[in-house]
């Protein structure tokens, strides 16, 4: 570090502005990466990551009666994405609420909100088949 202060003769070399086209966030279409789940998909899509045991869920109502649902997303070594809490469609949990696919937890109180676990409803047992 002290032979970079003591070179006093040094030009440093900034960044200047980029010219020509304007920078988009538009990908190009490429068939290779997954499409977005569509309306049938995006249930099962929520349903498996409520019951991913890696990713617990929560569902918070604020007091205007607002509700958020989240889920924790885990770290994934080879992309180094995640570690880091992630919203879920709250139309779609809310669905799957209604339908009595996922169960919520005990709440836990603030002045402001009420949190609560969410997981998969246990499945019922059938009947045994008689042969």
């Amino acid at each position: 570090m002290l032979f970079t202060v003591n070179r006093t003769n040094t030009v440093a070399v900034l960044p200047t502005a980029r010219r020509g086209r304007p920078v988009t966030t538009e990908f190009p279409a490429d068939r290779s990466r997954p499409r977005p789940p569509g309306p049938g998909g995006t249930h099962a899509e929520v349903l498996r990551v409520i019951s991913d045991p890696r990713s617990p869920t929560y569902v918070t109502v604020y007091a205007d009666g607002r509700r958020r649902y989240s889920y924790w997303r885990p770290l994934d070594s080879t992309t180094g994405t995640g570690g880091c809490y992630a919203a879920l469609p709250t139309a779609a949990c809310d669905e799957l609420h209604a339908a009595g696919r996922i169960t919520l937890g005990e709440p836990v109180v603030d002045p402001n909100r009420t949190t609560y676990r969410v997981r998969p409803a246990a499945r019922a047992q059938s009947a045994p088949r008689a042969q």
